[in-house]
């Protein structure tokens, strides 16, 4: 846009100097009219001298010829007088009309470096419309050119979006599977908590390994959460009187805590 812009101003550059050039021409084919037509006066004084010299020698033979044999000499000074003034009219004849045929040949000229010079003159004006609309598409570019490069800044943003977000999704498709697993793990953790009639047939071998189960399980469901285990029955009751309630709990039939959970 910029090359068109400086192509556009050499233009009407040019234009403008063919104006001016244009309007001297016509000036000087002007002056040159002039002067042509000051030379056609001139011709006419000659021609109008050559005729009064032609009637001045002919009057001259005529009274040489009354003069008799004394007016001989002075009757051929008379007719080379003449024969001089003939020559010097058909040559101020022919000079005319050469004025005449350059002065036609002058305003023709005239007349088309007149038509030119408008024509430069409009191409003049054209130029400078074409600059003008050239300068406003070279503004309009470069504001082009901004907004692509903001829109290229916004790419780029939204593209390091979109990647973020594609690490977040991975990470939630991994948390995803992760809480998956540990609800498979929750779900085998809670169906050991059965209270029904087959618990509360359950044997007693059976009772003496749940715990260690039940804790194994929240430990594998719960990964790096360390579960405390549950504190010896055993120990924190009395030896003897506390026996039967270990018994009941065990049971799962009578706790009324399993019942709740």
């Amino acid at each position: 846009s910029r090359q068109a812009a400086a192509i556009a101003t050499e233009a009407m550059q040019a234009a403008q100097s063919g104006g001016t050039i244009a309007t001297e021409a016509v000036a000087a084919m002007a002056r040159i009219e002039s002067a042509s037509q000051k030379i056609s006066d001139i011709i006419r004084v000659i021609d109008d001298i050559a005729f009064q010299t032609n009637l001045l020698a002919l009057n001259a033979a005529v009274e040489a010829a009354r003069a008799g044999d004394a007016g001989k000499g002075f009757a051929v000074v008379a007719s080379e007088v003449r024969t001089l003034a003939q020559r010097s009219g058909a040559a101020a004849k022919d000079i005319s009309g050469l004025i005449s045929s350059s002065n036609a040949e002058v305003g023709a000229g005239v007349t088309l470096v007149r038509q030119a010079g408008d024509a430069l003159t409009q191409i003049l004006a054209a130029s400078q419309k074409v600059a003008a609309t050239i300068a406003e598409i070279s503004a309009a570019s470069g504001e082009q050119a901004n907004g692509i490069d903001e829109m290229s800044q916004a790419v780029a943003h939204l593209d390091e979006m979109t990647q973020a977000n594609a690490a977040l999704a991975e990470q939630s498709a991994a948390s995803a599977g992760s809480l998956s697993g540990r609800i498979v793990q929750l779900n085998d953790l809670v169906a050991a908590f059965r209270t029904g009639p087959e618990g509360a047939t359950a044997s007693p071998a059976g009772h003496g390994s749940e715990p260690a189960r039940l804790r194994k399980l929240a430990e594998a469901a719960f990964g790096q959460t360390k579960v405390p285990a549950p504190a010896p029955r055993a120990q924190a009751a009395a030896p003897a009187s506390r026996a039967p309630a270990r018994k009941v709990a065990n049971s799962r039939a009578g706790d009324a805590g399993w019942e709740e959970f």
